[in-house]
């Protein structure tokens, strides 16, 4: 079958129909405006002539602050990956029906992340509107998006347990508990996403194995969690790494390490020669990720130091 071939789409529905069936029955109803505490709020200066936003204003440390503007901003772009997927699925079944309901579910957590930070004024909401503008308006260059179909559902499979695992990491750690709630919340639609799209790729990989083996490769080789383009990202994302709460090791040791183990990575039989160097390619570059964390980890008492 040729490398971009599409045509496992069709023969897929139905596991796609019996994922999604599957997911509706799991998925718990929830609504965004009962995990804001909107009894917090206060007018902002401008037209309704309230009070100007001050950074005092809120008790979240430094760190809680840059996870939540790289959280809500990766929600909102999360239509970019939609469209990518929908421009070669088919239309008017399992699939199409999916991809719309995974993106309504984003998007509420886009909905209540952003309404906990105007309303506890957590950050300088002139300053992330501004940030959410220059984001949503700067086309993404063609290597922070996946190259095919395949590719991106390998990526989407590991970004979503990389944003449950870091949604979940933010809740533990924020030292609020109306924003670990609402956090804790997300995580669990999250989780959701992440088995609907690792069974679906586990079914890909007993299809077509070495076409899936290479773009799961692909997707893990280049793998960058969403907001690159952020503005401030590298210095968000560094903060947030050095403090522990998502950083390479945790990558390797709660992403990384549970997919490759699900989707029984080590124990295929069903590869062919480019499939099996593929595999062998992934393993080495997995191991690599791994001295890489555990030097990352050494140094960062060092790293922490100098930051204070």
């Amino acid at each position: 079958m040729p490398q971009h071939s599409t045509d496992w789409f069709a023969e897929l529905e139905p596991v796609v129909a019996n994922l999604l069936d599957r997911h509706l029955s799991m998925a718990q109803e929830w609504f965004p405006h009962q995990y804001v505490p909107w009894s917090r709020g206060q007018d902002y200066d401008g037209p309704l002539e309230g009070v100007s936003w001050q950074d005092a204003q809120s008790a979240l440390s430094p760190v809680a602050k840059a996870a939540l503007v790289l959280s809500v901003l990766t929600e909102e772009n999360l239509p970019v990956y939609h469209h990518r997927l929908a421009a070669n699925a088919p239309r008017d079944n399992a699939w199409d029906e999916w991809l719309h309901r995974w993106t309504a579910e984003e998007d509420r957590h886009s909905t209540v992340m952003l309404s906990y930070i105007h309303t506890t004024r957590a950050v300088d909401p002139i300053a992330l509107e501004r940030a959410r503008m220059r984001y949503m308006s700067t086309p993404l260059r063609p290597d922070d998006l996946p190259s095919d179909p395949l590719h991106g559902l390998a990526y989407v499979m590991i970004q979503e347990l990389a944003t449950r695992v870091a949604h979940r990491n933010t809740g533990l750690h924020c030292g609020e508990s109306v924003c670990a709630r609402l956090f804790a919340r997300v995580a669990q639609d999250e989780n959701l996403h992440m088995v609907f799209y690792r069974d679906l790729y586990a079914a890909l990989l007993d299809l077509i194995p070495d076409q899936a083996m290479a773009s799961l490769w692909r997707a893990v080789k280049g793998f960058r969690m969403p907001g690159q383009a952020i503005p401030g990202f590298a210095e968000m994302n560094a903060r947030i790494a050095l403090a522990g709460w998502y950083d390479l090791e945790i990558f390797h040791n709660d992403v990384l390490t549970p997919l490759i183990r699900a989707l029984r990575i080590h124990e295929r039989t069903d590869l062919g020669p480019h499939g099996e160097q593929n595999r062998a390619e992934l393993l080495t570059h997995t191991e690599r990720l791994h001295r890489t964390s555990i030097r990352f980890r050494e140094r960062r008492p060092t790293a922490l130091a100098q930051e204070c």
